[in-house]
């Protein structure tokens, strides 16, 4: 079981003081809380790509490569790659070198993005999402496992005898997991190749990603990649802890208030019923997050976001202080009854091993 956290890399007010962090002060924090986590002893850090105020996370293979320099363990994923508007040579191309300077240490998470503008700016319908990051995604896995390709679609020039370089690590690809929140379409992508699927599980109820999360696993089993609780599952999740509830209530309510995407809607209090967020003690962030498998069953990645709605870079890490207190009791709660036959979560050093045991066999 990984457990990590994934940032948006929002630029927002802290509105207890009205002060808007830099662009540079906000990309250098997701750096400083890509290096507490490592430390803290998480498996997992995200982030996003977004090309559009107020973000700041336009080119994730940049930071990701920042954090990579100054980390040793812990493993580089994205909180999406735009699979829509990200040509799919240059992705090929840019992770694939990325693998090689860390060692391997890289993983990504496709997704559509839930930014219409960006469509056009890159020359692209967001009418035809869907259909893009199907075919987008079919060429990058020909890139990643084939030599030489050539290829012709609808949405970009075709390619005749084409090479990306450099070539996955060890003939390797990342691992990927496809991120959607309410896309059937994005699950059966998943299952159709055999790979990750990712519920961003942080806006909507535990019902409705425990469906999303069925279907995936089902139509995983149908292509004839395992047995349904086989399917590599991740989930998202958010929390705001203090070592007493109601101090972390308080503390949280105005950000949670003013927050961009959830703030002037529903109250705390029925937003944190109605779906995954928990604010108040580790003991109640512990609890909760332990009972995401009775929806989704055992599963492979939980991710965290409590970089966001204007929190300072100081109460970020102070989460992260807590959150590595509880660790030890989340690996276990997880792995306690866990079947034998359950895979982890993919990396390099395991997919390469896994190979090379196929070819032993051979």
């Amino acid at each position: 079981m990984q457990l990590g956290i994934f940032s948006v890399g929002d630029v927002t007010p802290d509105p207890t003081t009205g002060r808007t962090p830099t662009e540079q002060e906000r990309i250098r924090a997701q750096v400083a809380i890509a290096l507490k986590a490592e430390e803290v002893g998480l498996d997992v850090v995200a982030v996003g790509q977004h090309h559009n105020p107020p973000f700041v996370a336009s080119s994730p293979t940049t930071t990701l490569a920042w954090i990579g320099a100054q980390t040793e363990r812990i493993v580089l994923s994205t909180s999406t790659t735009l699979i829509t508007t990200t040509d799919p040579v240059r992705i090929a191309e840019d992770y694939a070198t990325l693998q090689h300077l860390t060692g391997g240490r890289v993983d990504l998470m496709m997704g559509r993005g839930n930014t219409g503008p960006v469509y056009p700016w890159f020359g692209k319908d967001i009418r035809e999402g869907i259909n893009l990051a199907v075919e987008n995604y079919a060429l990058l896995h020909r890139l990643w496992r084939e030599d030489v390709v050539d290829w012709q679609g609808r949405f970009r020039t075709p390619l005749q005898g084409f090479t990306a370089t450099p070539r996955p690590l060890d003939g390797v690809a990342p691992f990927v997991w496809h991120g959607s929140i309410r896309s059937p379409e994005i699950a059966e992508q998943a299952a159709y190749y055999g790979d990750g699927f990712f519920h961003n599980h942080i806006f909507w109820p535990s019902e409705h990603a425990a469906r999303m999360v069925r279907l995936y696993r089902d139509r995983f089993e149908h292509y004839g990649h395992g047995r349904a609780d086989q399917a590599y599952v991740g989930l998202g999740g958010q929390f705001f802890m203090r070592r007493d509830s109601q101090a972390a209530v308080r503390e949280f309510r105005p950000y949670f208030d003013n927050a961009p995407v959830y703030g002037h809607g529903p109250s705390l209090e029925d937003f944190t019923s109605q779906t995954p967020l928990t604010v108040g003690s580790p003991q109640q962030v512990l609890e909760r997050t332990l009972g995401f498998r009775e929806h989704v069953g055992d599963y492979q990645r939980q991710l965290f976001l409590i970089d966001h709605a204007g929190l300072p870079l100081k109460t970020v890490l102070e989460q992260l202080d807590l959150l590595g207190e509880i660790l030890p009791d989340l690996r276990a709660g997880f792995a306690e009854g866990r079947p034998a036959h359950v895979p982890d979560a993919p990396t390099h050093a395991g997919m390469l091993a896994g190979r090379q045991r196929q070819e032993v066999t051979a």
